[in-house]
């Protein structure tokens, strides 16, 4: 049997999250000897318009309650794009972004607008998808000089649309999804071209004061879902690079101890993506998750 993989995918959303929580998560990281993989959100910090999901989202209202506390979000991030102007995010920080890739992390793009997308996607029309991917690609190459590899989409939201401006960007894979291994996906009965590297595990704010999952239960809940092959463990800045840095650090020793091995979700796919499989996806829901997200269909 061969040892356990894991990627680690860091989504960064916000602001704040970029600002403030990258860096921790750099030196988390560095200390460990990991690379990990970061998706950034290259525009607007529209948090504020979130709020919406209460009515728009079934279950979000009660995650929200649920999950309280999980994040260190200041007032000031949740007025953004209301009473607040958004502020663009990579375009303030374009060093955090460049030493992120310096210290030898993986960077793709996480959308323009993370609020737009996550709560409007299904609605948007196909060249206003393009715009919105167009738009973070570009930002992208200005940061770094070349074009981005990997998109991941926010929410796990993704459309017939999504993936179809997604083959156009020639990637080198997406991690759009939730699943169980590297996919080609298949939707509305056309198959796309760019592989999909789904998460694998549950989320932090999926999981904490679910069926009586403690924090101190957090981490052999994820030591239990350690398999042989690839595993996927999706963190957020705004949560893991916050206030929860020590539970990360927490689940990093015993995954080190495990004799784990980590790799990028680039080396993911050069590793296990040869030989994958066409799976249907399809929006659906998942346990401690308000609204739905593409699944991978097995």
């Amino acid at each position: 049997m061969h040892p356990p993989v894991v990627a680690i995918k860091a989504d960064v959303d916000t602001y704040e999250g970029t600002r403030d929580n990258v860096p921790r998560l750099l030196d988390i990281f560095e200390h460990f000897g990991i690379r990990a993989t970061f998706f950034f959100s290259m525009g607007p910090d529209n948090s504020g318009k979130a709020v919406r999901r209460i009515f728009m989202q079934k279950g979000f209202l009660r995650k929200a309650i649920r999950t309280r506390g999980l994040s260190s979000c200041s007032l000031r991030s949740m007025l953004y794009g209301t009473l607040l102007p958004a502020p663009l995010i990579a375009a303030s920080f374009p060093e955090i972004l460049l030493e992120t890739e310096r210290r030898g992390h993986e960077t793709g793009i996480h959308s323009w607008d993370h609020v737009k997308w996550q709560d409007l996607l299904p609605w948007l029309p196909k060249p206003v998808t393009a715009m919105e991917l167009g738009k973070a690609g570009s930002q992208f190459e200005k940061i770094f000089g070349r074009r981005a590899r990997s998109s991941a989409a926010p929410g796990w939201i993704v459309s017939k649309d999504s993936l179809e401006v997604q083959d156009a960007m020639a990637l080198q894979y997406c991690s759009d999804s939730r699943g169980s291994y590297p996919y080609y996906p298949v939707m509305g009965g056309r198959r796309f071209r760019t592989l999909q590297i789904p998460t694998t595990w549950p989320t932090l704010d999926e999981l904490f004061g679910e069926d009586g999952i403690s924090s101190e239960a957090v981490i052999d809940h994820y030591l239990s879902l350690l398999r042989s092959g690839l595993n996927v463990h999706n963190i957020h800045a705004e949560m893991e690079g916050g206030i929860q840095s020590e539970l990360l650090i927490a689940l990093l020793e015993k995954l080190t101890a495990a004799g784990v091995r980590f790799v990028t979700l680039s080396e993911a796919a050069e590793e296990f993506g040869s030989s994958s499989p066409d799976c249907a996806v399809g929006m659906g829901e998942l346990p401690g998750r308000g609204g739905t997200v593409a699944i991978q269909r097995l």
